[in-house]
C-alpha cells in the first residue's frame, strides 16, 4: 500500500527554521510532481511549493525567498526547508504527490497525514 509519511514539524520561534520531510513508501510505479500545502485554522488549504520530476520548483508568493523545496528521486522523498519563519506560517502542513502505484499504474493524488508547524511570535 502506497502512503506518504511526513516528519519534521514542531514548535519554533519566529525567525527560526524547520525542515519537513515526506517519504513515499510502498510499491511505486512512477512518481511525478510533489508538493507541500498548508492549512491554518479557519482557512482553506493552500499550495506552498511544488517540484517537478526534473526539479523545477514553484513557490507561493508568501514563502518565496524563505522556503526551499527539494527532492531525492532515488529515495522518493521530498523536503521543505523553511527559514525565517513567521507567525503566519503556523499551519498544518500536508505533503502531496502525483504518483502511480505498481498495482494499478494509474496516476492519483496522494496526501500525507499532516504535520503541525507552530511559529511563536
Amino acid at each position: 500500500q502506497v502512503q506518504l509519511v511526513e516528519s519534521g514539524g514542531g514548535l519554533v520561534q519566529a525567525g527560526g527554521s524547520l525542515r519537513l520531510s515526506c517519504a513515499a513508501s510502498g510499491s511505486i510505479f512512477s512518481l511525478n510532481t510533489m508538493g507541500w500545502y498548508r492549512q491554518a485554522p479557519g482557512k482553506r488549504r493552500e499550495l506552498v511549493a511544488q517540484i517537478t520530476i526534473n526539479g523545477d520548483a514553484y513557490y507561493a508568493d508568501a514563502v518565496k525567498g524563505r522556503f526551499t523545496i527539494s527532492r531525492d528521486n532515488v529515495k522518493n522523498t521530498q523536503y521543505l526547508q523553511m527559514n525565517s519563519l513567521k507567525h503566519e506560517d503556523t499551519a498544518v502542513y500536508y505533503c502531496h504527490a502525483d504518483l502511480a502505484p505498481m498495482t494499478t499504474q494509474i496516476w492519483s493524488n496522494y496526501w500525507g497525514q499532516g504535520t503541525q508547524v507552530t511559529v511563536s511570535s
